[in-house]
C-alpha cells in the first residue's frame, strides 16, 4: 500500500518523506486556506520534496474552466496529479486532461457507481471519502470494498485511493481490503506506530536496564 499525506503542511511532508513513509501527497482548498500560502508557492515546494503524485485540485464549477485550471496546476511540477471533483463536469475535465497525458485524481467519491464513471473517464485515482460516510452512518470502508471487486472484475486500471481517513484503523481495513493507496493525516500515519503494550514493555526493559548500571556509549 502507498501512503499519501493529506496535508499542506511542508515539514509535516518532509519528515514522513525522510522516513520513507510519503509515497505522494493530497491537497485541497481547505487545506491551502490553513497553509496559510499561495497554492502555486507551497504546491511546488511539496512537489521538490516528494517524488510522488501530489494531487492539486481544480476550484472552477465547469469543465472548460476546470480544464484551464488543471493545465495551469500541471505546469507547476511533472509529479502533478490533477484533482477534479465527481460530478458530470468533472468527468468531462477528467477524460479530457488524462486525454493530454495527466495524472487524474477524481475525488470525492461516495457510490461505486461514481467510482465506475471515474475509471471509464479515465482517472488514475478516485478518491473514496471513508469518513464522511461513516459520519452518516454508512459504511465507508464497504464502499471500499465494493470498488475493489467492480475493479478487479473488468480490470480497471484507476487506482483505489481510500480517503477522508480518520484513524488508525481506517488505513489497517483499507489495506486488507486492498485499496492501493492511502491519504492520511501525519497525525493519523504517525500514530500506526503507538501500541500500549509497546509503550509497557519499554518501559520494563528500561527498568531492568536501569538496574544493570551499565550504559552502551
Amino acid at each position: 500500500m502507498k501512503f499519501f499525506v493529506d496535508t499542506a503542511d511542508v515539514d509535516a511532508i518532509r519528515e514522513l518523506a525522510d522516513l520513507g513513509m510519503a509515497d505522494g501527497v493530497t491537497t485541497n482548498p481547505s487545506l491551502i486556506m490553513k497553509s496559510g500560502r499561495d497554492i502555486l508557492e507551497v504546491t511546488r515546494e511539496i512537489c521538490a520534496i516528494v517524488e510522488g503524485p501530489v494531487s492539486a485540485e481544480v476550484v472552477a464549477p465547469d469543465a472548460p474552466a476546470m480544464i484551464a485550471e488543471g493545465r495551469e496546476l500541471a505546469r507547476i511540477a511533472p509529479n502533478i496529479a490533477i484533482k477534479v471533483p465527481l460530478t458530470w463536469e468533472g468527468l468531462k475535465a477528467c477524460k479530457a486532461l488524462s486525454g493530454e497525458g495527466h495524472k487524474v485524481n477524481v475525488t470525492l467519491c461516495f457510490s461505486a457507481a461514481q467510482a465506475i464513471l471515474a475509471a471509464k473517464a479515465g482517472a488514475s485515482f478516485v478518491s473514496p471519502f471513508l469518513g464522511r460516510l461513516d459520519d452518516i452512518n454508512l459504511d465507508g470502508l464497504q464502499l471500499i470494498a465494493d470498488i475493489r471487486a467492480i475493479y478487479d472484475n473488468y480490470g480497471f486500471g484507476t487506482e483505489i485511493l481510500a480517503a477522508s481517513i480518520r484513524s488508525v484503523n481506517h488505513i489497517t481495513e483499507a489495506a486488507k481490503i486492498g485499496a492501493d493507496v492511502v491519504t492520511a493525516p501525519p497525525a493519523v500515519i504517525k500514530q500506526m506506530a503507538a501500541h500500549p503494550l509497546t509503550d509497557k514493555g519499554l518501559a520494563i526493559f528500561m527498568a531492568d536496564w536501569e538496574k544493570t548500571g551499565q550504559k552502551i556509549l
